[in-house]
């Protein structure tokens, strides 16, 4: 089992960056594709990125592509999310998950388990 702690959401300007951080317990942290995963009012749920377990590969949602970067430390149990060139349409909690067999990333329902979320605002 693995809990994960999210941080670094907040209110940022449009065109402006934020680092999010999952950090992760537990001593089999590689053993986990790591995504993140973001939730805006009124709306589903909806991929963002995701990385394979030796951090080797990475996945993008379309609408994140060449803005955000999701990196991995096993060493730190650690995961993050560097989000640029910031938009209103970002504004969502984000969560991180954890997903312990398979490939497939894109799907949330396949995670086996979730942080809490952290509030991403953009203002215009």
């Amino acid at each position: 089992q693995v809990q994960l702690v999210e941080s670094g959401g907040g209110l940022v300007q449009a065109g402006g960056s934020l680092r999010l951080s999952c950090a992760a317990s537990g001593r089999t942290f590689d053993s986990y594709i790591m995504g993140w995963f973001r939730q805006a009012p009124g709306k589903e749920r909806e991929f963002v990125a995701a990385i394979n377990r030796g951090g080797t590969n990475t996945y993008y949602a379309d609408s994140v592509k060449g803005r955000f970067t999701i990196s991995r430390d096993n060493a730190k149990n650690m995961v993050s999310l560097q989000m640029n060139s910031l938009k209103p349409e970002d504004t969502a909690v984000y969560y991180c998950a954890a997903r312990l067999r398979g490939t497939y990333v894109y799907s949330g329902s396949t995670y086996d388990y979730w942080g809490q979320g952290t509030q991403v605002t953009v203002s215009s």
